[in-house]
C-alpha cells in the first residue's frame, strides 16, 4: 500500500509540474525598457571596421525597428528574423531601418544568420536590450505546449539551425520613433519562439515620425 502511495504521489507531482510548466505563472514578468534606457545602450558594429556606438544614433532621426535576436542559430529566431525581413520593402518606403542586436559573436553564427535578416546587425554584449530586467527560459521550456507547436512550425516553413551559443535569455522585438516618440511597439518573448505579429510591427512603423 505504502509503495502504490508513493507511486501515485510522484505521478500526481509529475502532473502537477506538468500543468504548472505550462502556464504563465513561473515566467518572469518582463519590465517596459523606456527609450532613455535603450538609447544609452552601448553597441558595436560586426565587421573588419569595427567601432562602438550609443544605441540612440540608431533611430534619433528615422526611428527603428530592433529585433534582440535569442540565439542567432535558433531555427525560431530564423523564423521570426525572415519574417521581420519580409517588411524590408514596406519599411524602406516609410524610412525606417530594420535592426538587429545579439548578445555573442560566436564562431560563424551571425555570418550564417544574415541570410535570414535584411538588416545591420549589432553586437550587445552587456546584453542592454534583454533588460531591464533579464528572463530566461531554462529546459522547463521544452515541456511547454505552446514551445513543441513553435517548433513544428517553424519546422514545416523549412527552417533549420543549431544548437551553438546561448539560447536561454529571451528576445524580443522593438519599435522606435524618432525625436521624442519613445517605444512604439515592445514584444518581448514569452516562450521559446514566440514571434512578434509583423502586422503591429507595421502600423507601428507608420507612426514614426521621419526626419528629413
Amino acid at each position: 500500500m505504502g509503495m502504490w502511495s508513493l507511486g501515485l504521489g510522484a505521478v500526481g507531482a509529475a502532473i502537477a509540474g506538468l500543468i504548472l510548466a505550462n502556464t504563465d505563472f513561473l515566467l518572469t514578468k518582463p519590465a517596459p525598457a523606456s527609450v532613455e534606457y535603450l538609447g544609452n545602450a552601448d553597441l558595436k558594429t560586426i565587421n573588419s571596421d569595427e567601432r562602438a556606438l550609443k544605441a540612440k544614433t540608431l533611430w534619433e532621426k528615422s526611428g527603428a525597428v530592433i529585433m534582440a535576436v535569442r540565439r542567432p542559430g535558433c531555427f525560431l529566431c530564423r523564423e521570426e528574423a525572415s519574417e521581420l525581413s519580409s517588411l524590408k520593402p514596406q519599411l524602406d518606403e516609410l524610412g525606417v531601418p530594420l535592426y538587429a542586436v545579439v548578445k555573442e559573436n560566436e564562431g560563424t553564427e551571425i555570418l550564417d544568420f544574415r541570410p535570414h535578416f535584411a538588416g545591420e546587425i549589432f553586437l550587445d554584449e552587456k546584453q542592454a536590450f534583454y533588460g531591464p530586467q533579464q528572463r530566461k527560459m531554462g529546459v522547463l521550456g521544452f515541456i511547454r505546449l505552446g514551445v513543441w507547436q513553435n517548433f513544428i512550425r517553424a519546422w514545416r516553413s523549412g527552417h533549420q539551425g543549431n544548437m551553438n551559443g546561448e539560447g536561454f535569455i529571451l528576445g524580443g522585438v522593438f519599435v522606435i520613433g524618432s525625436g521624442e516618440q519613445g517605444v512604439l511597439l515592445e514584444h518581448r518573448e514569452k516562450e521559446f519562439g514566440d514571434k512578434v505579429s509583423i502586422q503591429s510591427v507595421l502600423e507601428a512603423a507608420k507612426k514614426i515620425v521621419v526626419e528629413k
